[in-house]
């Protein structure tokens, strides 16, 4: 099922690129239809909304604005088990990002110059959740909990409706999970509409400075549209798993993991490298047999099928080379010491270390965040942090005397560029502040 490939040097770079040619930029087909949804909200607002509602899901839902009283009900009225689970896992969430809280600073000379930054909350961040099937509350807490950590004052949450009986409504979980992790209002919309709504603002939706989350081909074509309008997190691309294991690893461990991603969708990766062709061998022989067993297990096998490989590498050395080569989005070093690997390991998303620390850990449950970048955009970006939700905004205070002694070196640098309004204006307040 697995395919299974010995380094060379080429082969190897070959199968790695194919994979990551998957899940690309939309077709020009959606690209179409994404841009008319975004002018119509743009133009007609929550008519455009509602429209595109009844055209999508075949309902809108009378009241489309959830506070946090009825996101309480929904936290009190889910499974004890699932409630705990929640609060324990937002718990170690939040202890993870407050220490990515930044704080400002301030600097003085003697000569009374003063120079300073401040760091503010973003005011108000959209946060977009998929309904369905891919329903999930931790996404809720990975985005909500470090937005409300950097300070922002309004936290919206965007979640298609879904029908529940005679009544229109949201995911229970979801709603759950957003009682937990703060957030501020919930409104059911889903789309690209949604996005749309939040970025140019409707009666009915605020203006958002930020939208973050996951979502499907259209969504995402619509956040890459909006960029520039309002901030975004990242387009994400389909996920993704690379584990380094040597012959201490246990093959039933690796194919389990590499399965955990696999069943995501087809277009996910599952990776493995190694230097021993015996384990690459019974990993296969223990994919082949949990698959079988999976629920999800017709995705699973199109993922492993078209997008699984196995790489038998000469050395450890070359296992590492390839892994920051790939920058996957999980790393899992299944290694007899894998912290003498870590220092190694340059760019990977989020990495796991040893065979107690499965990547599902990080997704629900340790506290580091699961927003993490794909597609090999580990090699330049991170992943979601509270310093995703704040801005920067520096501030300078001089003296005249200290004024009067840069001035000579700022008036060099305005001629070497040719911007004599800019020398104008320090050397006016020295002859007089004639007109």
């Amino acid at each position: 099922m697995i395919r299974t490939i010995r380094a060379d040097g080429r082969t190897e770079f070959d199968a790695i690129a194919r994979i990551g040619s998957r899940g690309g930029t939309p077709d020009a087909d959606t690209e179409r239809t994404v841009r008319e949804i975004l002018a119509n909200v743009k133009e007609k607002g929550d008519a455009a909304v509602r429209a595109y509602g009844l055209a999508f899901d075949g309902f809108v839902p009378e009241r489309p604005v959830i506070g946090r009283e009825e996101m309480r009900i929904a936290f009190e009225a889910a499974a004890p088990g699932f409630r705990e689970a929640i609060v324990r896992a937002a718990d170690n969430i939040k202890r993870y990002h407050e220490k990515q809280i930044p704080a400002g600073y301030e600097q003085e000379s003697q000569n009374g110059v003063l120079l300073g930054q401040i760091v503010r909350g973003l005011s108000r961040v959209g946060l977009y959740v998929p309904g369905g099937t891919a329903a999930y509350p931790s996404t809720v807490l990975m985005n909500a909990i470090p937005a409300k950590l950097a300070g922002v004052e309004d936290l919206i949450m965007a979640t298609p409706p879904s029908a529940q009986g005679e009544t229109i409504g949201a995911n229970p979980n979801i709603l759950a999970a957003a009682f937990v992790a703060g957030v501020d209002r919930a409104i059911l919309i889903g789309g690209a509409q949604a996005a749309a709504a939040l970025a140019y603002g409707t009666e009915t939706v605020p203006k958002v400075d930020k939208i973050v989350g996951p979502g499907n081909v259209f969504v995402a074509a619509a956040k890459r549209l909006l960029f520039g309008i309002v901030d975004i997190d990242m387009i994400a691309g389909p996920s993704e798993i690379l584990i380094i294991a040597d012959a201490h690893a246990n093959p039933a461990f690796i194919a389990a993991d590499l399965l955990s991603q696999a069943e995501h969708d087809a277009d996910a990766a599952s990776i493995l490298l190694t230097t021993e062709e015996d384990l690459a061998d019974r990993v296969g022989t223990a994919l082949n047999a949990q698959l079988e067993r999976l629920e999800r297990r017709e995705t699973a096998r199109a993922s492993i099928a078209g997008n699984g490989l196995i790489v038998v590498c000469r050395s450890e050395d070359e296992a590492v080379d390839l892994a920051n080569h790939i920058a996957p989005e999980h790393l899992e070093i299944l290694t007899e010491d894998p912290l003498a690997l870590l220092p190694r390991i340059r760019n990977a998303g989020s990495v796991f270390l040893g065979p107690w620390s499965p990547e599902p850990l990080g997704d629900y449950y340790a506290g580091t965040n699961h927003v993490l970048p794909t597609s090999g955009t580990a090699k330049f970006a991170s992943p979601l942090g509270v310093y995703d939700f704040v801005k920067r905004m520096s501030y300078t205070r001089y003296t005249e005397e200290a004024l009067e002694a840069a001035k000579d070196d700022i008036i060099e640098i305005g001629n070497a560029e040719g911007l004599t309004a800019h020398v104008a204006s320090v050397k006016i307040r020295f002859e007089g502040g004639a007109a």
